[in-house]
């Protein structure tokens, strides 16, 4: 007995010292995949519920991003419709092209006009007399001062560099050149000094005077207050002469702004025999109707964005990520309720969208036709203008609701705000539920290797009975040891 307790417990040493610890060895079981099903099983609902939350909130994320790029996309459109004076422009054709062109401005009204050129603003051009030996003849020395209106600039010529070339480089390279181009033209007689003025208009008449030096820069002095003009005047500086209605005007430029409200006018040349011309400034419906258009585009944008967002398709059972959603109900309420006014007290008779020919179809979107609304423009875009534009104008009523949704601080940036905060909140859920389930996973990993552990010295035990009390059989103890261990029979 003593000799078997020995053994027995020789045995047990090295049963301990010869254990395998790799996770489903002792067992056979597939420990691994048993923990993972387990815990899987074990987090699946809560897991399948925040998955879903999360899905739903980026769902309604994009979605309100989808709505706010469409509300941004409106509201674009409606700063020309808001302004009265921006909505329509103005032509403005000049019937004879040779004599001037024009332009509109915001404050033109529709008008004609007559419009004579009696003379077009020029520049003073002075011009010297001719140097024998052309651009390298020597001038003289000394300083010239050069004054155009109430500007002047003295320039100093040494003798060094008083070539006409020189004095025209010397000129044109003046810090504080008050308004003068030099340059020079050779003839047959000789170089001549040709001085230009920049700007037209009487007041931007040249002189010239000269000081100091050897003398020689006499021959460029242009004074005529003091009746020297030993330099010609090839060219006056005036200014343009013009009629409009038969009431004269003179303006400094050839572009002329201020004669008429809201009209540039481009002065080309003067007018034959005295013979006006036909100017006429008309309404441009064209523009406005581009703007109008472009407005309805965007409007059923917005329509197409809500429908797509909030609406429900009963073939598929599946509803807009939006749907129901009180924020955007309210959106089209008031939006609606801004379309349909009608405003009796605009007594133009434009009172509606209707009457520009905007209405609503049965797939909830915008019309336009467009006969109606050229025609509306056409005989009446002030009446147009007043419901559009204007304090309390549709396109001004339009604006307000849409900045109430995407200013900063707004609706939209409220909301959002509101579903980047749940969003955050599942993202924190979840890796509390990962750690919890990797806590439940470790437990049961530990408990499934401490049966793996048990199950292993139960083999070996099985394997030295066997060997010691059935000699016989302990060649084949090994591979019946699971069999026999299950059915408890040890041998005997």
């Amino acid at each position: 007995m003593s000799s078997a307790v020995s053994s027995s417990s020789s045995a047990g040493s090295a049963g301990n010292s010869t254990l395998i610890t790799s996770t489903g060895i002792g067992s056979g079981l597939d420990i691994s995949s048993i923990v993972s099903a387990l815990t899987n099983a074990y987090g699946a609902a809560q897991t399948n519920e925040l998955n879903a939350e999360q899905t739903q909130l980026n769902s309604q994320i994009s979605a309100y991003g989808t709505f706010s790029s469409a509300l941004d996309t409106l509201q674009a459109t409606l700063s020309t419709l808001e302004n009265p004076s921006q909505l329509a422009g103005f032509d403005a054709t000049v019937a004879d092209q040779s004599i001037a062109s024009a332009t509109t401005t915001a404050g033109a009204v529709a008008g004609q006009y007559s419009l004579e050129v009696n003379n077009l603003a020029s520049a003073a051009t002075l011009t010297s007399q001719a140097f024998t030996g052309g651009s390298s003849a020597v001038v003289g020395s000394g300083t010239l001062t050069i004054a155009v209106g109430g500007n002047s600039a003295s320039i100093n010529i040494d003798s060094s560099d008083d070539t006409l070339a020189a004095i025209a480089s010397a000129i044109n390279a003046a810090p504080n050149n008050p308004g003068v181009t030099a340059s020079i033209i050779n003839t047959t007689a000789g170089g001549r000094l040709v001085l230009t003025g920049t700007a037209t208009g009487a007041a931007n008449a040249i002189t010239v005077t000269q000081s100091g030096g050897d003398g020689g820069l006499a021959s460029l002095v242009y004074d005529p207050a003091d009746n020297v003009t030993n330099l010609t005047q090839t060219q006056a500086a005036q200014d343009a002469s013009f009629s409009i209605n038969g009431f004269a005007a003179t303006s400094p430029s050839n572009v002329v702004t201020g004669a008429i409200s809201g009209v540039t006018l481009n002065l080309l040349g003067q007018s034959a025999a005295s013979t006006p011309t036909t100017l006429s400034i008309t309404p441009d419906t064209s523009s406005a109707q581009t703007s109008i258009g472009t407005f309805v585009t965007a409007l059923n944008g917005v329509l197409s964005s809500v429908q797509s967002l909030t609406g429900y398709d009963p073939s598929t059972q599946t509803a807009g990520p939006l749907n129901g959603d009180p924020t955007i109900q309210s959106f089209e309420n008031q939006l609606y309720g801004i379309l349909d006014q009608i405003n009796s007290g605009n007594s133009s008779g434009i009172q509606s969208l209707s009457d520009l020919g905007i209405t609503a179809n049965a797939q909830g979107s915008y019309d336009t036709n467009t006969d109606t609304l050229g025609n509306a423009l056409s005989s009446n875009l002030s009446g147009v203008q007043n419901l559009l534009g204007g304090s309390n104008g549709l396109a001004t009523q339009l604006n307000t609701l849409l900045n109430t949704f995407t200013q900063p601080g707004g609706l939209l940036a409220t909301v959002n705000q509101g579903l980047q905060s749940s969003l955050s909140n599942v993202t924190q859920q979840q890796t509390q539920l990962q750690a919890q389930l990797a806590t439940y996973s470790a437990t049961l990993t530990t408990e499934y290797n401490a049966m793996d552990t048990a199950v292993a010295a139960l083999k070996e035990t099985q394997t030295y009975l066997t060997a010691e009390f059935n000699p016989n059989q302990s060649t084949s103890s090994s591979s019946s040891s699971s069999s026999s261990l299950s059915s408890g029979n040890l041998g005997t």
